[in-house]
């Protein structure tokens, strides 16, 4: 199940790198890198379900803030545009 969910979300992603911004360009591509890694902590975990995926996904981007990965335009970049992605993937499930 969690598969099919991160399949939806790079669909997503995929989608908009014809029409994105270099910042939306910027923030998926953040993003593609911090899944893989959520999804595979996830799928290895007994609750592999997208509201999972979310929690798993908040904490990683909190830790890469934390660290000063990002700047704040950009942390409130990513951070939409993963809730906005969340939010489509589970929409179109």
């Amino acid at each position: 199940m969690i598969a099919e969910f991160e399949t939806r979300i790079l669909a997503l992603i995929d989608g908009m790198v014809e029409h994105a911004s270099d910042d939306e360009l910027f923030a998926s591509g953040y993003l593609r890198g911090h899944l893989t890694l959520a999804v595979a902590e996830v799928e290895q975990s007994d609750n592999p379900a997208p509201e999972a995926l979310q929690i798993q996904m908040q904490k990683s981007l909190q830790k890469a803030i934390a660290a000063g990965e990002l700047s704040p335009r950009d942390q409130a970049l990513v951070i939409g545009m993963w809730d906005t992605l969340f939010l489509q993937a589970r929409e179109s499930a």
